[in-house]
């Protein structure tokens, strides 16, 4: 998958999770493509360890259900450091 794909998968992942999840996530555009690229990246990397799949090719579904899940996994974690008390 190249650059500007994996990209594209890390801007739509991104949005999809922050959808997911209630409450107001803070950032825009590069925040959410952000997210969701180090999500698709944390997804593959949890998914070949634990289960021994990789990330496929951009049109496969287990490529955007790993890169959504975690990107979800992200998204708590950036909640948990930006929550104001």
């Amino acid at each position: 998958m190249g650059i500007v794909a994996f990209l594209i998968l890390g801007l739509i992942a991104g949005a999809i999770a922050k959808m997911l999840l209630p409450g107001a996530q803070g950032g825009g555009f590069f925040m959410t493509m952000l997210l969701g690229v180090v999500g698709a990246l944390l997804g593959g990397w949890l998914a070949s360890l634990i289960f021994g799949i990789d990330l496929g090719s951009f049109f496969e579904i287990r490529t955007w259900l790993i890169a959504i899940v975690g990107s979800v996994i992200v998204l708590v974690i950036y909640g948990f450091f930006t929550r104001r008390a």
